[in-house]
């Protein structure tokens, strides 16, 4: 008699794979939470709860569609808090004949389940997971023989693949990005919308992970947990992007602001990661939306955001499987420092490095803007050790994954890679920041100087870290006039020691 033993990992909560389309009498699903996975990485109390919370509530989906299910709690009394183990004692005490799998998205796991495949007393096999509109090898073979893997170049051949926002061959208002529209600073707080939550109590599963000694980071409010478990709750909120935030979405995408923390970004990214949505279906439901009230929101706003979901997320998890494990090694640059205590705390002068670990720290969430020119430009510029901040914005949000976290945080954020994501490092000094909103108003420093008492640590550091790389650096096209006006520059040695001095004080900025 044949019974199967299938595999659901954490962030494999996806009801339309083919797997649940009828119920199996010979077939059980293994969902178990494991201490093998919360302490790989000091994780977000939110992420951790979050993730037990979605697949607690997908289990009971399943039971109740009919499917047979085994959950194995943090604190269920079986539960050997390690996939091998926990396998193969399934196996032998109730007799399977057969294991599946689906692929998984970190490397980490895939070379675990490899390796435990082998170890088994029975044959076993992989499915893809039907999410990702990708192949893990397309992006490898798209851009073979090329150094860099320009992601416009692989975006526009989802727009066409996929038929997004297309007219034929060529993009519905021959313009194919509306990058340059989206860069504006949010003026008129009166904009804002509040966002749909689904507030949940989760005071019992929080105990149990306090219990267990797990070690997180962060803050939670157990009366009151806001992010979506479930594919119904994802569907509302995907809904309510379309009709109150898609509007402004793209021309605010980039806009830093101690008014909202989401401004009008979707909170999708959760949904997305643990496959509650699938990235298509995303896609389509706002490009639809966007048709049927073309008069009401322009096209930069929607082209905005699929390029974010069908660019730059299936692109990143492309540039992952094609430089996986060999990716997770490089420091072009050669940083060693460690991370500032004050990342883990919120406690520095700095306004808006103080907002955005803060607002991270409290919500387990921040945007792009936040994360790659606030947080991650400071660790660039500082010369923190790739490692360290690879391992700080993993644990943080809610939504980090690997396959979409080193690719964004060692590629893109901390030019590591050399420039396989990016072709240049995203540095800027203190007046982006203060160009994309308020968080220079209030702040203990002066974003107008370079130099002196007050002066702004992100105006020296960004001319350190040029002078110290120029080496590296100055050869590229897009770099040029940084050199060129350095050299103009006539206060070099006093801008070069300001920025020593605040290297050698990082723990008291």
């Amino acid at each position: 008699m044949t019974k199967v033993l299938r595999l659901i990992l954490g962030d494999q909560l996806n009801l339309t794979h083919f797997w649940f389309e009828k119920t199996d009498e010979s077939v059980t699903y293994l969902m178990m939470e494991m201490r093998q996975e919360t302490d790989y990485v000091i994780h977000h109390v939110q992420k951790v709860v979050g993730f037990f919370l979605a697949m607690r509530t997908f289990s009971q989906t399943l039971q109740k569609n009919g499917h047979r299910v085994r959950y194995f709690s943090l604190d269920h009394p079986e539960n050997l808090q390690n996939l091998k183990n926990q396998l193969e004692e399934l196996i032998q005490k109730e007799g399977f004949t057969r294991f599946e799998y689906q692929l998984p998205d970190e490397y980490r796991l895939d070379q675990i389940l490899k390796e435990v495949c082998e170890s088994l007393p029975i044959p076993s096999s992989a499915v893809d997971t039907e999410h990702f509109l990708t192949s893990r090898e397309f992006l490898k073979d798209f851009f073979k023989g090329k150094k860099t893997y320009l992601m416009e170049t692989f975006y526009r051949e989802m727009r066409r693949k996929y038929d997004i926002l297309m007219d034929g061959k060529d993009p519905l208002t021959g313009q194919w990005n509306y990058d340059h529209d989206n860069r504006q600073a949010l003026k008129d707080k009166k904009l804002l919308k509040k966002p749909l939550i689904h507030p949940k109590r989760v005071k019992e599963i929080l105990e149990m992970i306090e219990k267990a000694g797990v070690k997180t980071i962060g803050k939670i409010d157990s009366e009151q947990f806001t992010w979506p478990v479930s594919r119904e709750e994802s569907l509302e909120i995907l809904e309510y992007f379309c009709e109150q935030l898609l509007p402004n979405f793209g021309a605010y995408q980039d806009a830093l602001t101690t008014w909202d923390p989401y401004l009008f970004h979707s909170r999708l990214s959760f949904s997305l990661n643990t496959k509650m949505l699938s990235p298509l279906e995303v896609v389509q439901t706002v490009e639809k939306y966007w048709f049927a009230h073309q008069d009401q929101i322009s096209i930069a706003q929607v082209e905005g955001f699929i390029r974010q979901i069908i660019g730059w997320r299936e692109y990143m998890r492309g540039i992952y499987w094609a430089k996986m494990p060999e990716f997770g090694d490089l420091n072009f640059f050669g940083h060693d420092r460690k991370l500032q205590n004050w990342f883990w705390t919120g406690n520095t002068k700095m306004n808006c490095l103080k907002e955005s670990i803060g607002q991270s720290l409290d919500l387990a969430y921040a945007h792009h803007i936040q994360r790659l020119m606030v947080t991650g430009n400071f660790a660039l510029l500082a010369g923190i050790h790739p490692d360290e901040v690879d391992q700080w914005y993993l644990g943080i949000y809610i939504d980090a994954i690997e396959w979409v976290e080193i690719t964004n945080t060692r590629g893109m954020s901390q030019f590591a890679d050399g420039g396989i994501v990016g072709t240049k490092p995203y540095v800027s000094s203190a007046n982006y920041i203060k160009k994309q909103g308020n968080y220079c108003d209030h702040c203990a420093y002066d974003s107008t100087k370079k130099t002196g008492h007050g002066s702004c640590p992100f105006n020296s550091l960004y001319w350190h870290f040029y002078a110290r790389n120029r080496e590296k650096l100055e050869k590229n096209p897009r770099i040029g006039m940084m050199y060129r006006t350095w050299d103009k520059m006539g206060n070099q040695q006093e801008v070069l020691d300001q920025a020593e001095f605040y290297l050698r004080n990082l723990d008291s900025l």
